[in-house]
């Protein structure tokens, strides 16, 4: 493992070849058989209600705004029937933090989920649980027992932004604070859970603040072993405030720079996935030679960063075209990343 230090003078080198290298052989080191892999999803919005006014946010509506929404239980079905005929084996289920959404109303509807599909649940961001906990009048621990008995599969890594709460202050004042964010997930690796880890970074951070989030991130996989991928991706400013401060997002330079510095630091995390939600197909498939070895999902419905501006789009068949370009075997996964049983 390379020490703080080393990562910061990474962030501080012009050598962007030279750091690719060394994060592909990481890459090597965990993936020698030179698969990447990609998802077929769904992300499913459940709510755009929200108390928290994340000023990096475009999809959030306050509550009794004439947009706001809260999907019924028989649309979430459809939506789920659709990805399942579509190959999908999964989906991504988030939104705002809803005051009157108390923990029986995800009990109810991951049951009727369950009940008629076999599908992965990977839901609810850690914000969101910790909402549902506070809400219901409930520890966090009880709370995750009662999801996952509820039949929530795992949890993403959702709201994580930058783990500093000086930067949280500044872009997500009222969402939970870094404690809170370490505490879900460390509970839930706790009760048998496996979750995701991301980073949201080009949105004024400092490097050295960046660091702090690769740290935490890192000494809690190396406590609990729960992170099954960790995924960073690049703030969108078009239609937030936050942009009016951000006046320049981060450019592929720097998000193949830190993709491959998160490859190199997080090696005790078997999978690092490449963005082209934020980047763009070129950038990702690029991200390959940058330790990536994840494209993520084809994305059948997306909102949230299709809001503050992100207009990518694919298809399973141009993520198989480009991993195969970029000298890698095209691989289906499951959301536990497993690849063995598809195609």
């Amino acid at each position: 493992m390379i020490s703080r230090e080393e990562a910061l003078a990474l962030f501080a080198s012009d050598d962007l070849i030279g750091i690719g290298m060394a994060a592909d052989a990481v890459r090597r080191k965990w993936h020698p058989e030179g698969i990447v892999s990609y998802i077929i999803d769904r992300n499913i919005n459940y709510t755009n209600f929200c108390t928290e006014f994340c000023t990096f946010c475009a999809f959030y509506r306050p509550m009794g705004h004439a947009e706001g929404y809260v999907l019924p239980n028989e649309v979430i079905y459809q939506k789920i029937q659709e990805t399942i005929d579509l190959g999908g084996t999964g989906v991504l289920m988030q939104g705002g933090l809803h005051p009157d959404l108390k923990i029986e109303w995800y009990e109810d509807l991951f049951r009727g989920i369950k009940r008629r599909f076999r599908i992965h649940l990977h839901c609810l961001s850690a914000p969101e649980v910790a909402n549902i906990a506070e809400v219901s009048g409930l520890t966090l621990r009880d709370t995750i027992q009662r999801l996952m008995d509820a039949g929530l599969d795992s949890i993403p890594g959702g709201g994580a932004e930058i783990l500093d709460d000086a930067v949280r202050q500044r872009i997500s004042r009222l969402k939970c604070g870094v404690a809170e964010w370490m505490d879900v997930h460390r509970t839930a690796h706790q009760l048998g859970m496996r979750t995701t880890a991301t980073m949201m970074f080009g949105c004024g951070e400092t490097i050295e603040q960046r660091m702090n989030h690769l740290d935490l991130v890192r000494n809690l996989q190396e406590e609990t072993g729960g992170f099954t991928a960790f995924i960073p991706w690049t703030f969108q400013r078009e239609n937030t405030s936050l942009g009016r401060f951000v006046k320049e997002e981060a450019t592929a330079v720097e998000y193949l720079q830190t993709l491959a510095i998160s490859r190199i630091y997080l090696d005790n995390i078997e999978n690092v996935q490449s963005s082209w939600v934020t980047q763009g197909l070129k950038t990702c498939q690029l991200g390959l030679r940058f330790g990536g070895n994840d494209v993520g999902s084809i994305m059948i419905e997306e909102n949230v960063v299709a809001a503050a501006g992100a207009h990518h789009c694919t298809t399973e068949e141009e993520l198989r075209r480009i991993i195969r370009d970029a000298g890698f075997v095209p691989k289906q996964r499951d959301t536990l990343y497993r690849t063995y049983f598809l195609n």
